[in-house]
Protein backbone atom coordinates (compact mmCIF):
# COMPACT_ATOMS: atom_id res chain seq x y z
CA UNK A 1 0.00 0.00 0.00
CA UNK A 2 1.11 3.43 -0.74
CA UNK A 3 2.73 5.95 2.10
CA UNK A 4 2.87 9.66 2.03
CA UNK A 5 5.26 11.13 4.78
CA UNK A 6 3.67 14.51 6.58
CA UNK A 7 5.80 16.73 4.42
CA UNK A 8 4.39 15.57 1.21
CA UNK A 9 2.36 17.53 -1.10
CA UNK A 10 -1.48 18.21 0.03
CA UNK A 11 -4.43 18.93 -1.97
CA UNK A 12 -7.99 18.51 -1.32
CA UNK A 13 -10.59 19.00 -3.63
CA UNK A 14 -13.57 20.41 -3.01
CA UNK A 15 -16.26 22.54 -4.56
CA UNK A 16 -17.85 25.81 -2.85
CA UNK A 17 -20.36 25.77 -0.44
CA UNK A 18 -19.78 22.11 -0.08
CA UNK A 19 -21.12 21.00 4.00
CA UNK A 20 -18.62 17.93 3.31
CA UNK A 21 -15.76 19.94 2.08
CA UNK A 22 -15.65 22.35 4.98
CA UNK A 23 -15.43 19.12 7.37
CA UNK A 24 -11.92 18.52 5.74
CA UNK A 25 -11.12 21.65 5.51
CA UNK A 26 -11.66 23.05 9.23
CA UNK A 27 -9.72 19.74 10.36
CA UNK A 28 -6.35 21.13 8.14
CA UNK A 29 -6.49 24.45 9.86
CA UNK A 30 -6.64 22.53 13.00
CA UNK A 31 -3.75 20.63 12.32
CA UNK A 32 -1.91 23.47 10.56
CA UNK A 33 -1.34 21.78 7.33
CA UNK A 34 -0.83 23.46 4.46
CA UNK A 35 -2.17 22.41 1.11
CA UNK A 36 -3.59 23.45 -2.09
CA UNK A 37 -7.08 23.81 -2.57
CA UNK A 38 -8.81 22.60 -5.79
CA UNK A 39 -12.02 23.89 -7.04
CA UNK A 40 -14.56 21.16 -8.57
CA UNK A 41 -16.78 22.12 -11.18
CA UNK A 42 -19.56 19.13 -10.33
CA UNK A 43 -20.99 18.86 -13.98
CA UNK A 44 -17.77 18.77 -15.46
CA UNK A 45 -15.92 16.52 -12.95
CA UNK A 46 -11.82 16.92 -13.54
CA UNK A 47 -9.88 14.10 -14.64
CA UNK A 48 -8.25 14.60 -11.03
CA UNK A 49 -11.39 13.65 -9.20
CA UNK A 50 -13.02 11.05 -11.46
CA UNK A 51 -9.30 9.45 -11.14
CA UNK A 52 -8.93 10.05 -7.47
CA UNK A 53 -12.15 9.34 -6.28
CA UNK A 54 -13.47 6.64 -9.09
CA UNK A 55 -16.38 4.67 -7.36
CA UNK A 56 -18.58 8.06 -6.02
CA UNK A 57 -16.47 10.47 -8.10
CA UNK A 58 -17.45 13.19 -5.51
CA UNK A 59 -16.63 15.60 -3.63
CA UNK A 60 -14.57 16.51 -1.06
CA UNK A 61 -11.04 13.60 -1.74
CA UNK A 62 -7.76 14.71 -0.36
CA UNK A 63 -4.69 13.75 -2.06
CA UNK A 64 -1.84 13.45 0.32
CA UNK A 65 1.35 12.92 -1.64
CA UNK A 66 0.31 9.10 -3.77
CA UNK A 67 -2.75 8.30 -1.35
CA UNK A 68 -6.24 9.38 -1.96
CA UNK A 69 -8.70 9.48 0.51
CA UNK A 70 -12.52 10.03 -0.07
CA UNK A 71 -15.63 10.60 2.39
CA UNK A 72 -15.61 13.42 4.69
CA UNK A 73 -15.61 11.75 8.08
CA UNK A 74 -13.02 9.44 6.93
CA UNK A 75 -10.78 12.46 5.91
CA UNK A 76 -10.63 14.18 9.19
CA UNK A 77 -10.07 10.38 10.58
CA UNK A 78 -7.14 10.17 8.38
CA UNK A 79 -5.88 13.73 9.19
CA UNK A 80 -5.99 13.31 13.03
CA UNK A 81 -3.72 10.30 12.46
CA UNK A 82 -1.20 11.09 9.84
CA UNK A 83 -1.02 14.68 11.21
CA UNK A 84 -0.60 13.65 15.37
CA UNK A 85 0.63 16.85 16.67
CA UNK A 86 -2.06 18.81 18.80
CA UNK A 87 -5.11 19.48 18.73
CA UNK A 88 -6.39 15.91 18.53
CA UNK A 89 -9.28 15.86 16.95
CA UNK A 90 -10.95 12.49 17.86
CA UNK A 91 -11.18 11.54 21.64
CA UNK A 92 -8.92 9.76 23.36
CA UNK A 93 -10.63 7.17 25.09
CA UNK A 94 -12.24 4.78 23.08
CA UNK A 95 -16.12 4.60 24.32
CA UNK A 96 -15.72 8.75 23.47
CA UNK A 97 -14.57 8.42 20.11
CA UNK A 98 -17.43 5.50 19.45
CA UNK A 99 -19.59 7.78 21.06
CA UNK A 100 -18.72 10.24 18.11
CA UNK A 101 -18.16 8.62 15.79
CA UNK A 102 -21.87 7.18 16.06
CA UNK A 103 -23.22 10.58 16.38
CA UNK A 104 -21.36 12.04 13.31
CA UNK A 105 -23.15 8.84 11.14
CA UNK A 106 -26.54 9.61 12.40
CA UNK A 107 -26.01 13.56 11.15
CA UNK A 108 -24.79 12.11 7.77
CA UNK A 109 -27.86 9.01 7.69
CA UNK A 110 -30.53 10.80 9.19
CA UNK A 111 -30.19 14.95 9.92
CA UNK A 112 -29.04 15.74 5.88
CA UNK A 113 -31.48 13.23 4.78
CA UNK A 114 -34.24 15.56 6.23
CA UNK A 115 -32.55 18.39 5.39
CA UNK A 116 -32.20 17.72 2.02
CA UNK A 117 -36.44 16.89 2.23
CA UNK A 118 -37.44 20.02 3.96
CA UNK A 119 -35.56 22.26 1.28
CA UNK A 120 -36.98 19.85 -1.37
CA UNK A 121 -40.27 19.94 -1.17
CA UNK A 122 -42.43 21.45 -3.85
CA UNK A 123 -45.74 21.02 -1.54
CA UNK A 124 -46.17 22.78 1.56
CA UNK A 125 -47.73 19.68 3.78
CA UNK A 126 -44.91 17.75 2.63
CA UNK A 127 -42.28 20.54 3.59
CA UNK A 128 -44.20 20.89 7.44
CA UNK A 129 -44.01 16.95 7.68
CA UNK A 130 -40.28 16.84 6.74
CA UNK A 131 -39.43 19.33 9.39
CA UNK A 132 -41.03 17.53 12.22
CA UNK A 133 -38.42 14.92 11.26
CA UNK A 134 -35.88 17.37 11.32
CA UNK A 135 -36.34 18.35 14.47
CA UNK A 136 -37.16 15.12 16.06
CA UNK A 137 -33.56 14.74 14.59
CA UNK A 138 -31.89 17.70 16.31
CA UNK A 139 -33.72 17.06 19.53
CA UNK A 140 -32.06 13.89 19.84
CA UNK A 141 -28.27 15.62 18.85
CA UNK A 142 -29.65 17.86 21.60
CA UNK A 143 -29.74 14.98 23.99
CA UNK A 144 -26.15 14.06 22.84
CA UNK A 145 -25.07 17.83 23.07
CA UNK A 146 -26.09 18.25 26.52
CA UNK A 147 -23.68 14.74 27.31
CA UNK A 148 -20.52 15.02 24.79
CA UNK A 149 -20.09 18.60 25.98
CA UNK A 150 -20.00 18.48 29.89
CA UNK A 151 -21.22 22.41 30.67
CA UNK A 152 -18.71 23.68 27.46
CA UNK A 153 -20.23 25.04 23.97
CA UNK A 154 -18.46 22.33 21.98
CA UNK A 155 -19.75 18.86 21.85
CA UNK A 156 -15.44 18.37 23.01
CA UNK A 157 -16.18 20.69 25.49
CA UNK A 158 -13.59 23.79 25.07
CA UNK A 159 -12.02 22.44 22.00
CA UNK A 160 -13.18 21.99 18.53
CA UNK A 161 -13.17 18.20 18.00
CA UNK A 162 -14.56 15.34 15.81
CA UNK A 163 -18.23 15.66 16.49
CA UNK A 164 -17.96 19.34 16.32
CA UNK A 165 -16.91 19.12 12.91
CA UNK A 166 -19.58 16.42 11.80
CA UNK A 167 -22.43 18.28 12.80
CA UNK A 168 -20.70 22.06 11.46
CA UNK A 169 -21.55 20.77 8.33
CA UNK A 170 -25.03 21.29 8.70
CA UNK A 171 -24.90 25.11 10.31
CA UNK A 172 -25.15 26.46 6.70
CA UNK A 173 -27.99 24.04 5.02
CA UNK A 174 -29.84 24.26 8.52
CA UNK A 175 -29.92 28.23 8.34
CA UNK A 176 -31.66 27.81 4.42
CA UNK A 177 -33.86 25.36 5.29
CA UNK A 178 -35.11 27.42 8.37
CA UNK A 179 -35.67 30.21 5.89
CA UNK A 180 -37.65 27.79 3.19
CA UNK A 181 -40.06 26.44 5.85
CA UNK A 182 -40.39 29.09 8.60
CA UNK A 183 -39.34 26.89 11.05
CA UNK A 184 -36.64 27.58 13.58
CA UNK A 185 -35.04 24.17 13.96
CA UNK A 186 -32.23 25.61 16.76
CA UNK A 187 -33.92 27.62 19.45
CA UNK A 188 -34.01 28.23 23.24
CA UNK A 189 -36.91 26.56 23.80
CA UNK A 190 -36.14 23.08 21.87
CA UNK A 191 -31.87 23.13 21.81
CA UNK A 192 -30.64 25.17 23.71
CA UNK A 193 -27.20 23.94 23.85
CA UNK A 194 -26.82 23.68 19.91
CA UNK A 195 -28.34 27.26 19.45
CA UNK A 196 -25.14 27.94 21.49
CA UNK A 197 -22.95 25.67 19.63
CA UNK A 198 -24.34 26.63 16.46
CA UNK A 199 -22.84 30.08 17.21
CA UNK A 200 -20.00 29.08 18.80
CA UNK A 201 -18.79 26.61 15.94
CA UNK A 202 -19.06 29.49 12.86
CA UNK A 203 -17.40 32.13 14.61
CA UNK A 204 -14.56 29.44 15.35
CA UNK A 205 -11.32 30.50 14.15
CA UNK A 206 -10.85 27.56 12.31
CA UNK A 207 -14.28 27.65 10.59
CA UNK A 208 -15.07 31.40 9.63
CA UNK A 209 -13.09 31.50 7.02
CA UNK A 210 -14.43 28.47 5.03
CA UNK A 211 -18.14 29.00 5.90
CA UNK A 212 -20.21 31.00 3.80
CA UNK A 213 -21.99 34.03 5.07
CA UNK A 214 -26.02 33.08 5.30
CA UNK A 215 -27.22 34.81 2.56
CA UNK A 216 -24.79 33.41 0.26
CA UNK A 217 -26.23 29.90 0.97
CA UNK A 218 -29.74 31.46 0.33
CA UNK A 219 -28.73 31.74 -2.61
CA UNK A 220 -26.58 28.78 -3.93
CA UNK A 221 -29.97 26.77 -2.65
CA UNK A 222 -32.80 29.06 -4.49
CA UNK A 223 -30.73 27.98 -7.43
CA UNK A 224 -30.11 24.62 -6.62
CA UNK A 225 -33.70 23.69 -5.82
CA UNK A 226 -35.52 26.26 -8.25
CA UNK A 227 -36.98 28.13 -5.51
CA UNK A 228 -37.80 31.93 -5.23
Amino acid sequence: MAQSGLNSTVKLLGTWGSPFALRAQVALHLKSVEYEYMEEVLNSKSDLLLESNPIYKKVPVLIHGDVSVCESLNIVQYIDESWPSDPSILPSHPSDRAFARFWAHFVDGKCFETINAVAGAKDNDVRMAMAGNLTDCLTSLEEAFQKSSKGGYLFGGENIGFLDIACGAMVGPLSVVETFSGVKFLSEDTTPGMLQWAEKFRAHEAVEPYLPTVAEFLEFAKKKFNVQ
